[in-house]
């Protein structure tokens, strides 16, 4: 399944500089996350994507996770995620000086921009003169200068841009490392609907949510965990990674279903059984079974075997892998294998997952 159909739900703060308006953002339901983060710096994120072998797996022992957590990204910037028409113009004043759809812009006249509230500002201030707007497309850096037009309706300035600075959606805890109490989940980066790129992270609060509900997948159609936040705080997000999102938590705040686990090496994954732990329902994680098959030790950073849900039970409340089960522990003869990340649109019993080695290595070596 194309990873596009896995990305996360946005519960975004849109704002329609066209317009001004800026609506209220509402994180008290959200969807989860199924599949697919540009990351804090261009070495940790050279690291993710080579999964370059940084750690002596042999020493670590790690608690397995299952459990449900939620996250609300603030992104470094605004992604611009559309255009309208400005004042007396054809099109957007911001699109006609070169702005396009997934460039993230950083400053206005040289002001760093990390809310919409600041962007509002930053345009208000012109009083009619042009404005500069750096933005980041791909790994450049872009400058482009134009007028916001003044709109009759309001009095207010418009660029004729639509952009957002903010997600959340609920996923599955990998591991916790229970001598740093750092965590892993997903298996994959969080990426923007709007044009598949990793959300380049700012900064990231993790928080508990209950699970209440799940709508079983299909042929053709993704099923999804139903969740709902609520108020506590329980960490902190550093990393948003092609190999998973990692952070900290605060105290001991997610309890795993099982003891301290070794890892186990790529090479040592086999075809057959295993199992997998993940939370369906407002209960503790319950342990599944699988199979693995199609292992390839030498392909790219995700999507390393494939897995196939074989337990009734689960096939019976989800149909198969769903949205938010991502990051799922994939256990193997009492070892940590790596987490299930993707699900098959064809056949929801069938998905992929991610060596763990693969996580650790794209793990920040601060949370190690």
């Amino acid at each position: 399944m194309k990873k596009s159909r896995f990305l996360i739900r946005l519960f975004l703060t849109v704002l329609i500089v066209f317009s001004l308006c800026i609506p209220s953002f509402a994180a008290e339901s959200v969807q989860a996350w199924a599949s697919g983060g540009q990351v804090s710096s261009l070495e940790t994120f050279q690291k993710a994507l080579t999964c370059e072998k940084t750690t002596d797996l042999s020493k670590i022992e790690l608690y397995p996770g299952g459990m449900p957590f939620g996250v609300k990204i603030i992104s470094k910037g605004l992604i611009v995620v559309g255009f309208s028409k400005t004042e007396g113009e054809d099109a957007s004043a911001a699109f006609s000086a070169g702005v396009r759809k997934g460039d993230i812009i950083l400053s206005v006249n040289g002001k760093n921009i990390n809310s919409i509230e600041d962007f509002v500002m930053r345009v208000s201030e012109s009083c009619g003169k042009e404005i500069t707007l750096t933005v980041l497309r791909g790994s450049d850096e872009l400058n482009f200068t134009f007028t916001p037009k003044l709109s009759k309706e309001d009095g207010k300035y418009k660029t004729g841009l639509w952009v957002k600075d903010s997600a959340s959606g609920i996923g599955t805890v990998t591991f916790i490392n229970p001598e740093t109490n750092s965590f892993a989940g997903l298996g994959h980066g969080i990426c923007d609907s709007s044009n598949g790129k990793l959300i380049s992270l700012s900064r990231g609060i993790v928080m508990d949510v209950t699970v209440n509900g799940v709508v079983k997948g299909k042929v053709g159609a993704a099923g999804e965990l139903r969740g709902q936040f609520n108020p506590k705080k329980i960490g902190s997000l550093n990393l948003n990674s092609d190999c998973g999102v990692f952070g900290l938590l605060s105290g001991d705040t997610l309890k795993s279903p099982e003891g301290k686990m070794k890892i186990c090496p790529k090479e040592e994954v086999k075809a057959g059984e295993a199992y997998i732990w993940c939370t369906l329902d407002s209960s503790c994680p319950q342990k599944y079974k699988i199979e693995l098959s199609d292992i390839d030790t030498n392909g790219g950073v995700m999507k390393n075997f494939k897995v196939k849900i074989t337990d009734p039970a689960l096939i019976e409340k989800a149909g198969g892998i769903v949205q938010g089960m991502s990051g799922s522990p994939i256990i193997q003869n009492g070892r940590i294998v790596g987490a299930v990340t993707h699900v098959l649109i064809n056949d929801p019993t069938q998905g992929y997952g991610i060596f763990i080695e693969n996580m650790l290595n794209a793990m920040p070596d601060v949370l190690k």
